[in-house]
């Protein structure tokens, strides 16, 4: 089988792809045939061994785990002797954090772990970038803001994985969008469910005069002392992405500034979530927007095009 990684930290050109064998699942294992997997920005952040910070946690000269990718869809090719909910030939969708990567044509992984059958109504590249958008944004909105119905929110990076999940799962929770993109992006966000747009190419956002009850800044543009007045007695900070700033700023503000790394949640959190995310998915009320579909061998070429920052949505590896 192939699988991309990367040994050294740097530019999209130190992802190699290697032949290994394909591994045998465990006991509690399942092995998944890959059809589609994501790549996201954390992918390229952590490529990239950035902040640099980070890397008393990745690696301080190289990284520790040589893999890339974390969500996948598929198809069950065979199964360990402790298995109970899926069988061979089953379509299943889902996450695998800090493990041999799921950039790869094989992946071994626990049925208790987050993974689900995949609805009838997405496709395999649907279905793989759930996990890294959706998932990541449901944390943030109902777990960390408590998002109520009739609360405004508003979404930085709006068109894309991260804040076209979060535009779609705040309408889903009843609450009022504004969303901050791009010209070229206004069609799209609208689409999605956004109430209102801030084209940042013509308007600042520190010079917006509206209030609101939760600031989601997907791509950790903002900061909350630009924002601060913007925000209710109430309201909250919250960002997914890390830096020096951020820290410093929740550290001060611990009530009004989050964080949160939500691969490191319980897996039965996880889970929790991400079966409702697959209900959503069921009945229709979220959609999975797809920029570009690569091949495993052209995935540097994704990697450089998701640091161009005009990725709309969400990309893909595709494997035959």
């Amino acid at each position: 089988m192939k699988v991309a990684i990367y040994t050294k930290y740097g530019s999209p050109e130190v992802i190699q792809i290697i032949d290994t064998k394909i591994p045998s699942p465990k006991p509690n294992e399942i092995l998944v045939k890959i059809k589609a997997s994501s790549v996201t920005r954390a992918d390229t952040m952590m490529r990239q061994g950035k902040p640099k910070f980070g890397r008393l946690f990745l690696g301080l000269f190289k990284p520790k785990n040589t893999a890339l990718g974390t969500g996948f869809s598929g198809v069950v090719e065979a199964v360990g002797s402790q298995i109970t909910k899926f069988k061979v030939g089953d379509v299943v969708f889902g996450e695998k954090l800090f493990s041999n990567g799921c950039n790869a044509d094989y992946l071994c992984i626990s049925e208790d772990m987050v993974i689900e059958n995949k609805p009838a109504n997405i496709s395999h590249e649907e279905a793989a970038p759930v996990c890294d958008g959706f998932l990541t944004s449901y944390n943030f909105l109902k777990d960390i803001a408590d998002l109520k119905p009739g609360q405004h929110i508003l979404i930085n990076g709006a068109s894309g994985s991260l804040g076209s999940a979060a535009v779609q799962l705040a309408k889903v929770m009843g609450a009022k969008v504004t969303a901050v993109c791009s010209t070229r992006n206004i069609d799209f966000v609208k689409s999605i469910g956004a109430d209102k747009i801030i084209d940042y190419t013509k308007t600042s956002i520190t010079n917006i005069n509206e209030m609101y009850n939760v600031i989601y800044d997907s791509v950790g543009t903002l900061s909350y002392k630009d924002t601060k007045n913007l925000i209710s007695s109430n309201g909250i900070f919250m960002t997914p992405v890390l830096s020096g700033q951020i820290l410093c700023q929740t550290l001060f503000n611990p009530k009004k500034v989050k964080f949160a790394a939500t691969g490191i949640k319980k897996t039965e959190e996880l889970k929790r979530l991400f079966l409702e995310l697959v209900d959503f998915f069921k009945q229709g009320k979220l959609y999975t927007n797809i920029d570009k579909s690569y091949k495993l061998p052209d995935i540097a070429e994704a990697h450089h095009y998701l640091e161009t920052g005009r990725k709309v949505g969400n990309i893909v590896i595709v494997n035959p």
